[in-house]
């Protein structure tokens, strides 16, 4: 997830503001063999497991993109809704889900999602809310499409971990890990820390994801450091090779009966004030 700011412009898209996602919106063929490459030994799906059975429940996908996820949410889901704001990526993650039938990716923002109240038994979003504060709107919808007793997911990429983290800082430094995890928890969210592995079939493929990835300097600083942690000599380029990458898992459940004062179900102070939109969707 490419998110440094100096590369992100202003997008309309009827009449509302959307803030792209430089990888994917235009790296695509990248993009993908990214997540062909992530999280190999399916941590991230094993904690998400642990926190919810996803067999026969209405999913929502915020942010799906062209779709990657969808076909293993559709797998055990009674029903799978993908949310992209981007029309081409929309397109290209209904003909993923080609005939599968419990799938439809619908073009949305998630300021505003195009779905009823209480209407799914699980939200998942992944890489999409990196920065905390400015996500409030975003969080209040997912609030409100979930079903009591509902649960929200925040997959994220934890900037706190080495090496990828320590990359991802120098690209934008001002961005501070610990109080992102503060915010989450002031909402309501639990914090789970997971480490994967990432593994791409040869360099060439490294090389093309960090490349989309991170600023040059960093990208040629992130290739070195990975190909000495995998032992593999600039003029080579054969070898499969792995990465470990943390990531958060933020989850947070609906309440099924009275929602008490302060609790997340019931914003005030900050985030029931702001107006400000999601900061990746």
């Amino acid at each position: 997830m490419r998110w440094f700011p100096r590369t992100v412009s202003s997008f309309r898209d009827g009449g509302k503001d959307v803030l792209p996602s430089p990888n994917i919106w235009y790296y695509q063929k990248a993009y993908e063999i990214e997540n062909r490459a992530q999280d190999v030994d399916d941590e991230i799906w094993r904690v998400l497991g642990e926190y919810r059975d996803l067999s026969g429940t209405d999913v929502l996908d915020i942010g799906c993109g062209d779709g990657f996820h969808l076909p293993r949410f559709a797998a055990t889901a009674r029903s799978v809704v993908g949310i992209e704001p981007h029309e081409p990526l929309a397109r290209d993650a209904r003909r993923r889900a080609g005939e599968l039938p419990n799938v439809e990716v619908r073009k949305g923002r998630a300021q505003r999602l195009p779905v009823p109240d209480a209407s799914f038994d699980v939200v998942h979003a992944r890489t999409a809310y990196f920065f905390g504060p400015g996500c409030e709107p975003g969080l209040r919808e997912a609030e409100r499409v979930l079903r009591p007793g509902g649960t929200m997911m925040i997959v994220d990429l934890d900037v706190a971990s080495e090496p990828y983290g320590g990359w991802m800082r120098q690209d934008l430094p001002r961005y501070d890990p610990p109080g992102v995890e503060k915010f989450f928890a002031r909402q309501g969210f639990g914090c789970r820390k997971v480490m994967t592995r990432w593994l791409f079939e040869d360099a060439a493929a490294m090389e093309a994801v960090l490349k989309i990835e991170f600023s040059a300097p960093v990208a040629a600083k992130a290739i070195a450091e990975v190909r000495h942690l995998n032992e593999v000599s600039s003029g080579a380029g054969e070898k499969r090779m792995t990465l470990p990458v943390g990531y958060r898992v933020h989850t947070r459940t609906k309440p099924t009966g009275l929602v008490v004062p302060g609790h997340s179900a019931s914003p005030s102070g900050a985030a029931a004030a702001s107006s400000a939109s999601p900061r990746m969707l």
